[in-house]
This record gives structure tokens, sequence and C-alpha cells, in this order.
């Protein structure tokens, strides 16, 4: 069984997620960590939890899903795994950070990149790997079946779904891929976005204005 635990982070009020089972292996997903009190919970609960870092994944590349992939590195030496079409964003970071606002400690180099779809094994358990641009240009969702929850990143909210208006964004690209990759998931299925609470896909299916028309 997987364990999930989730830190909003940085001026963005990004949510980070650390995932786990009971081999204590854990994947940080999205780390936006952005000052010592933020990057301190998360060392803390791994700590406490006894729990092993052995993948740092970002399911996009915008600022603040990736503001802390520096500290990660530094703290347990894993590199961020992504799409590789979501490279371009990462290495325009610096260029947009300091105008707004942002201390920017640059990431490294992702070395392994993740498919469309596949899988990724973290201990005893199972990961799927969804395809979900629009949001940006090459978004991925991390789905785990036997436990019943969905890491979306920025692709769906509760009641709203990824802005389009960004880089590489496209309204019908998103729409689409919520289509045709989150909602043929159960309708119990929890949705832990990378902002706000979490929703459900029948939720979503039922009240969500930008796709229930």
């Amino acid at each position: 069984m997987m364990n999930l635990k989730a830190f909003v982070n940085n001026p963005y009020q990004e949510n980070t997620y650390i995932v786990y089972d009971e081999t204590g292996d854990c994947a940080i997903i999205d780390p936006g960590m952005y000052n010592a009190d933020e990057q301190n919970a998360v060392v803390k609960y791994i700590k406490d939890n006894n729990l092993k870092p052995v993948l740092l994944l970002n399911t996009h590349c915008h600022i603040d899903h990736v503001l802390g992939n520096k500290f990660i590195f530094d703290q347990y030496g894993l590199k961020p795994q992504c799409h590789k079409g979501e490279l371009p964003l990462l290495h325009s970071i610096p260029s947009y950070a300091p105008m707004q606002g942002i201390n920017y400690e640059i990431s490294p180099e992702p070395e392994v990149f993740l498919p469309e779809f596949g899988t990724i094994k973290l201990g005893n358990s199972t990961l799927e790997i969804l395809f979900a641009p629009g949001h940006s240009p090459a978004h991925l969702c991390f789905y785990s079946k036997a436990d019943g929850f969905l890491i979306g990143g920025d692709v769906l909210f509760k009641g709203s779904i990824g802005r389009t208006d960004l880089p590489g964004g496209n309204f019908d690209i998103l729409i689409s891929s919520i289509k045709n990759q989150l909602f043929v998931l159960p309708d119990e299925v929890k949705v832990y976005p990378g902002h706000g609470p979490f929703t459900t896909i029948g939720f979503e299916k039922l009240y969500n204005p930008f796709l229930n028309s």
C-alpha cells in the first residue's frame, strides 16, 4: 500500500508530494520547497518516517514545481526525472525568475527521461505514467492504480483546470488530455493536484464547469 504526504510550498502555494510504501523507498514529486522552513519540514518527515528517497519526479517544469530540485539533489543525490519535452521550460527559468522576484537555484539536468506511457517502480509498488499535455508541452501524471490516487500536477484542479496561457500551453489539448487520460479512470480515484485541495475524478465529471458542458 502506498502512502502520500503533501506539503504546501513557496510563494505560488504549490503542492509537493512524497509517496512511499512499506519498503520505505520514497519518491519526491514536484519539490517546491523554497525557504529553510519548507526544506526542513520535508527532510524531517523523511527522517521521522525512516524513508529512503530514491526518485525525484517532475510532472512538468514550471518554476513553482522545480524550485526544490537543487535542494533535493544536494540532500539526497537525486536528479530530476521528467519528459524530455519539458526541457525548454526548465532551461527558460533562469531568464524569468528574477522578474518574478524569485531566487532560483538552478536545477540539475535530468539524466533519465520518462516516456509518455509506462510504469515507474517504487519499492513494491507501481506508478503508471499518463501523458497529459496542454498546461505544458509534455506534462505527466502519476497514477497508483492499486491505491486509487493520481498525482495530477497542474492538469486538473477541484472545479478548475490548469492555465493554458503560459508558453507551451494549449486549451484544446488540455481538455483532450483530461477527457482521454484522466476521465477514463474510475470515478473514485482521488486527484492530488499541484495547487489546492484534492478532488475525485467523479466529482470533476459532474461539477467541473470546464468539462461538464
